[in-house]
């Protein structure tokens, strides 16, 4: 979906973070491979930090947010099972990077921004590299995008400390949804939920650390 950039200097740089962080550290799925070989993510970090682009390490993008490490885009990924006619819900927009890697596997991807500025600019590279698919708003992610849902699978970039009902409400059957929950500065827990038969069936999958869920 970007062939702008597909045989850009960064090539080779994707070749091994796909190889060497991401398929080594135990992903597998082969449409999320294919997005993180594809996605140029030194396009979605500020351009002095572009040469640490591809180490998997989570940078700064300003406004006090990160762009995360690309294994944990990679991971988060994943573990929603994308694929074809699937329509996901991200939270916290961020640099982009993580919805661009989206859409490069799913039908549609609806995200929602808090910080204004980070909205703006994410939008406005969407449209740079031909990301039709993508749409983003401006608010709080705190009641999801009910005009859009129900969603197949949910991403939710930022900690909390508890679910947000609207976005149980806005998960399809069978739909899954990853959030990272825990205090703020403390370790949190990525956790994964799947709605079946109307019921919520959790797990933990591992310790990370988010920025905090912002509320308006």
């Amino acid at each position: 979906m970007t062939p702008l950039y597909a045989q850009d200097k960064f090539k080779t740089a994707r070749e091994n973070m796909v190889k060497h962080q991401i398929m080594d550290q135990g992903i597998t799925h082969s449409a999320t491979l294919d997005a993180m070989r594809t996605v140029p993510r030194h396009l979605f970090v500020p351009e002095d930090l572009r040469p640490h682009a591809y180490r998997d390490m989570p940078l700064p993008i300003g406004h006090e947010q990160t762009i995360s490490q690309p294994y944990m885009v990679a991971y988060m990924t994943q573990s929603i099972e994308p694929k074809k006619g699937m329509k996901v819900l991200e939270i916290g927009t961020g640099s982009g990077y993580q919805a661009a890697v989206l859409a490069e596997i799913v039908d549609s991807v609806f995200s929602v921004e808090i910080v204004e500025p980070l909205g703006k600019q994410a939008a406005a590279l969407f449209k740079k590299l031909g990301y039709t698919n993508v749409e983003v708003r401006i608010g709080d992610g705190f009641a999801g995008w009910p005009e859009h849902g129900p969603f197949d699978g949910i991403v939710v970039t930022a900690a909390a400390e508890e679910i947000p009902p609207p976005l149980i409400d806005q998960l399809n059957e069978n739909g899954l949804l990853i959030i990272p929950l825990g205090k703020p500065g403390s370790v949190q827990t990525l956790v994964m939920v799947k709605k079946e038969k109307g019921k919520l069936i959790r797990k933990n999958l591992l310790p990370v650390r988010f920025v905090p869920f912002v509320r308006e």
